[in-house]
């Protein structure tokens, strides 16, 4: 039973129909002859597709390798250009629950670059404190070369007050990012609000490896990658067609079905979650029950190591996570969880159920068939030591 949709997501069927059709063709986008005009017709199809499903134009939608180098780019190179413009402007103002692949380059341009980092407090559902935000740019709002929060949090699912953050940047024409990786394709996304916002194919249903960065015009970024000049001058190397195709082409499934999906999914989230909490003393949920991400179900079970729970589950064949695949393996709580106020011990013991277009009823019904003598055996695992 497949429980990790939050990490990737099964290929889409429409996806796989338009890789193939482009995997056996032959022609470099950046060519000027047939083949290669061919081929920058699917990608520049493709971009516009997507830009009409996310409200923007055409040519911001900058295509990347997948959502990691677009958070990279966003948050390293607008704050480059902005520094670069003012070398006063070196505040970065990012939320704590950020995904490493916006935590890290943050954290790196403290640490490289002498970025003067500030963590944005978040309440103990997971969303972001305006009041925290708006007093940290009031501090010094001429020196902020960026603010960083993201669309909907992928450990837990509380869904941030995007809209509101983007009006607090707005008024003080501070640049904002959005990592937008878990929201788009399920939430009514309009990347128009935000300076820059980051997507992945994979976890829409659309292959790994590629993914997209909106960029609005009139931003500067200083590029990451240099080379022949694709994509604007931003992001340069040659476009991977058959993943292009892929990627709009399972974004544009998961907007046409997502009405009745999320409604599916939200009923069986919430079927899961009753039935783990009624059947199995000391569980809580963790995020915000009134504002999360539709798939995601993230739960601590008191007396029990999440590491425990997830190998003695995944042995009875059900795959779940603790949090997030970037930091599989890593023996640390998560600073999601550890941002929302909970205690190290609570932190480590939680797991993340999520599920996506391809769940039924009967995943639920399977985890609950083992998950009671999974959590008795991973308790008395750990009162023995």
């Amino acid at each position: 039973m497949y429980l990790d949709h939050a990490a990737t997501s099964p290929l889409r069927p429409e996806a796989f129909a338009a890789m193939t059709a482009e995997l056996t063709a032959v022609g470099n986008p950046s060519s000027l002859h047939t083949s290669g005009r061919r081929a920058r017709r699917v990608v520049e199809e493709s971009r516009e597709s997507i830009a009409a499903l996310l409200g923007v134009s055409a040519g911001e939608v900058v295509f990347t390798s997948g959502g990691t180098e677009a958070d990279n780019l966003a948050v390293k190179g607008i704050y480059r250009a902005r520094r670069n413009g003012d070398d006063s402007r070196r505040r970065v103002l990012a939320s704590a629950i950020e995904h490493h692949a916006v935590l890290d380059p943050v954290q790196w341009l403290g640490e490289a670059e002498g970025a003067d980092v500030s963590w944005l407090a978040v309440d103990d559902l997971g969303r972001v404190r305006l009041d925290w935000l708006e007093k940290e740019i009031a501090r010094d709002p001429d020196a902020v070369a960026l603010v960083a929060v993201m669309w909907a949090n992928n450990e837990v699912g509380t869904i941030q007050p995007i809209a509101e953050v983007a009006a607090l940047c707005a008024q003080h024409g501070i640049p904002l990012h959005t990592d937008a990786v878990q929201a788009v394709g399920t939430l009514d996304v309009d990347a128009s609000i935000a300076s820059s916002l980051a997507l992945s194919g994979h976890k829409v249903g659309g292959p790994h490896g590629v993914g997209a960065i909106v960029l609005h015009r009139g931003l500067e970024v200083e590029s990451l990658i240099h080379g022949g000049g694709q994509e604007r001058d931003v992001r340069s190397g040659t476009l991977d067609t058959p993943a292009i195709a892929g990627l709009a082409a399972a974004i544009t499934a998961s907007m046409g079905d997502r009405d009745d999906r999320v409604e599916r999914l939200r009923r069986l989230r919430d079927d899961l979650v009753a039935r783990v909490v009624h059947d199995i003393d000391g569980v809580t949920r963790n995020g915000d029950p009134d504002g999360s991400l539709p798939g995601i179900a993230h739960l601590s079970f008191q007396g029990c190591e999440g590491d425990a729970l997830l190998l003695l589950l995944d042995a009875a064949g059900v795959e779940c996570s603790r949090g997030s695949a970037c930091s599989a393996g890593v023996p640390q709580p998560s600073h999601v969880l550890l941002a929302m106020g909970m205690d190290p011990v609570g932190a480590r013991s939680s797991l993340r159920f999520s599920l996506g277009h391809t769940s039924v009823p009967h995943d639920v019904d399977r985890l609950l068939e083992v998950l009671p003598a999974v959590v008795a055996r991973a308790r008395r695992a750990g009162s023995s030591r």
